[in-house]
Parts: structure tokens; sequence; C-alpha cells
């Protein structure tokens, strides 16, 4: 046939080009679609298909069976290159001789990579959730067509796993779902898409589960509570003088809870005898509520919508009172400090010139990271001089420094065995 190349498998190469045009365009809708859908949001696509979008319940169905599906996605690009290469290099060397090869090796490696690899993906992984709904019925009709090839490879390489001593269902690790929320979160946040306020909240509300009520209770040494066996009257007026409105009453010695007081109920029995002196404590205190110290945040949440309270005492595992928790000091694990006209404004954190902070010993390590937008780890210690200590292994002295964590740590003040003052500098600063 004139015109045509020669042989008995003459190709026209008008007909040559539109094949390998056409091979072209599918390995870019192969290639560009298991991008896309592999770097979709499975929450957005799950909201999508909540709403009625039946293109996201075909995501969510490949994306279901994965394995399945980038094997069809690979088999198909596979074929279509082959076959495009094959194709091309017929058509040059029926033009250009032997050395066409050579030429079809370097147009297609060439029009493989500019326009069935990079540009595709680069419009998935711009436009992941757009072109995922675009192309989901298209994957899904590839899929179930070259299905029984993909059974027959799938057997194929399990086989080949296994004989080497690797167990793929064994081997899938299932990804923790609050660690991944908070690490998306944390990253929308680097991205500037999430407030810092709101990532800090998000954060705290999935640690919940991860704290006990040990970490943030309010320790007996800090405890506000009211001797029982104070005169009626003295003891009201310290009940009065005092920002809280739930006391534990000790008898005997402070570690001696033998109830609450509610100032609400004492300004009732006021009322009602009329006279400080006739006061009867006992009739008006409630049962204290003790709970143990290794009680999740999120337990404890619970207990207290049960229990229609927020006070609770915290005992260690001998029944000792370590301190106290209350349903505010849960809350502001989520929201932050929470202030009110009784609060005291200091916060043991105060900044200075050279960009690090004066702290008191006793502030929570959680608290100071929200502060500051810092992650000094908190898992070893509540506070920042439990911290201190746990990393020296010392009681340290006044004057003395310290760098770990990316952080230099002096020590300004310490009474008895307690650090009560330090002075925290990013190392950052001091370059």
């Amino acid at each position: 046939m004139e015109g045509a190349i020669g042989g008995p498998l003459s190709i026209n190469p008008w007909t040559a080009a539109a094949v390998v045009g056409v091979c072209i365009l599918l390995s870019a809708f192969f290639a560009g679609s298991e991008t896309a859908l592999t770097a979709t949001s499975r929450a957005r696509m799950h909201a999508l298909e909540k709403g009625g979008d039946r293109r996201a319940a075909t995501v969510n169905r490949l994306l279901e069976s994965r394995n399945r599906f980038i094997g069809a996605m690979l088999l198909g690009n596979t074929l279509v290159n082959i076959a495009s290469s094959a194709v091309a290099t017929s058509l040059l060397v029926g033009l250009v001789g032997d050395k066409g090869a050579i030429y079809a090796t370097l147009l297609m490696t060439a029009m493989l990579l500019i326009f069935a690899e990079v540009m595709p993906k680069t419009l998935a992984i711009n436009f992941p959730e757009k072109m995922s709904l675009t192309v989901a019925r298209p994957v899904a009709v590839a899929v179930a067509v070259f299905g029984p090839v993909l059974v027959a490879v799938e057997a194929i390489v399990h086989g080949v796993l296994s004989g080497v001593g690797i167990r793929i269902g064994e081997a899938r690790v299932v990804p923790a779902g609050h660690d991944e929320l908070k690490s998306t979160v944390d990253y929308l946040h680097q991205e500037g898409g999430v407030a810092r306020a709101d990532r800090d909240m998000f954060g705290g509300l999935l640690d919940l589960k991860d704290l006990s009520v040990s970490d943030v209770m309010v320790h007996r040494t800090k405890m506000a509570a009211v001797n029982a066996e104070l005169a009626p009257r003295e003891l009201v007026r310290e009940v009065l003088a005092s920002p809280y409105t739930r006391l534990p009453l000790w008898r005997g010695e402070p570690e001696n809870i033998i109830g609450v007081l509610h100032a609400k109920d004492l300004l009732r029995e006021l009322e009602s005898v009329g006279d400080p002196d006739k006061v009867n404590i006992d009739d008006i205190a409630l049962d204290a509520w003790f709970v143990p110290e290794t009680t999740s945040l999120g337990d404890q949440l619970q207990a207290f919508r049960k229990r229609k309270t927020h006070f609770a005492l915290v005992v260690d595992e001998y029944g000792v009172v370590m301190g106290l928790v209350t349903l505010e000091d849960i809350l502001e694990e989520i929201v932050g400090d929470i202030s009110d006209e009784h609060d005291i404004a200091a916060q043991g954190v105060r900044q200075t010139a050279d960009g690090g902070v004066i702290v008191d010993g006793a502030v929570p390590i959680r608290d100071l990271n929200r502060i500051m937008d810092w992650r000094l780890p908190d898992e070893e210690a509540t506070t920042l001089a439990g911290l201190v200590i746990h990393e020296a292994q010392m009681i340290p002295e006044p004057g003395q420094t310290f760098t770990f964590h990316g952080f230099r740590f002096e020590v300004l003040r310490k009474t008895r065995n307690r650090i009560t003052s330090l002075r925290v500098t990013p190392a950052t600063r001091l370059q």
C-alpha cells in the first residue's frame, strides 16, 4: 500500500500516531486517577457520601479495596505504555531504519514523562477531591474489567511474599485515629488553615483519654480546706473569705477529709438560723467523693455528668488524699485557662525581654506549652520543676543551669526541696 510502512504488519503513520496519542491519554488517566484517589481526603469523601453524592460513594468503595484499585491502575498504565512504545518504535523504525528505536525511546520517554506522569499527577495533587469525583466511575469500570487478572496477580504476589516470610495481613497496621486527627490538625495549623486556639482545643479534647486526674488536679499542698473544729463564726468567716464555692472539711489533721462544704448551703443555713454561732457545719456538709488518681479525664468527665456534680477529691492507691479535681480543671484542658472575677490574674508565667520566661516551678508543663506554644514533654513529669528534677536526676540548687529539649533552664529559687522559680529560655535565643 502506497504511503504505508513496508512489511507484512504495515501500519499507516497517521493511524500509528493516533494509537500512540490515545495510549498516552489513557496512561495519563491511570496515573492521575491513582494519585488523585490516594491523595483525596477520606473525611471529605465520607461527608459527601452522607450528603448523597454517589460519586463520593464510588470513591469510598474504591479506597476500601485499595490494593485492587492500585493494581488496576498499574496494570492499565503498564499495558498502554508498552503498547504506545511498541507502536512508536515500529513506526520510527519503518521511517528511518534501525536508528528509529533510539528515536522512539527518547521521544516516548519525554512524552510519557511530561504528558502521562508529571502533568496528570500535578493536577491530581492540586485538585485531588475534584479529580477523584470526576474519574470515580471510569476507574470503577477499569477495576471491574481487570478484576480476573488482578486476582491472579494478587495471588502471585502473596505467594512470592509468603515464600520469603512476609504475611501481608499480619503486617498491616491500622492507624490510630486520635493520632491521625491530631497530626492533621497540627499540620493544618502550620499551613495557616487552623487557628492556634482551635488547634489547642481540638488537641486537648483528644488528649482527655491519655491524661489522668493526677495530671490536672490541685495538689494537696495548694488545696484550700477548712478545719471543721473551728468555732462556727470563725469557720463562716473563712468560707466567705475564700474565692471558692466548695471547700473540703477536715478534722484532726488536714488529710482527714470528712466532707465538702458548699458556700450556698452555708448562706441558706445562715439565713435560716440568723446567727453564725448557731450554724452546725455537720448538718450542711456534703459527703466527700473520692476518686483514684489514675482515673482518666475522659472517664472523670463522664462521672461528673452522671453524678451531676463537679468536685472530687483525688486519692492514691493507699487512700491518701493527693488533691482535688473539678469539672473546670478538665474543661481547661480543652478550652484553656478559664478565669473569673475571683481568680488570681498571675499564672506563674512572666515573659522576659530576651525571649525567655520566668516560671513558677509548680506550673504544669501542659499549661506552659499552651501559653508559649512550646512542646516540652509531659510524659515523665506534670510540673516544670518535676521535669527539671527528672532530667537532672537531682534536686538542683539556685544558680544551676541545664539544657535539654531545646531549652535552657536556670534555677532561680528553691524552698527546701521544692524548686519555686526558674528561668526558661529557648536554645535558639542563646545563639
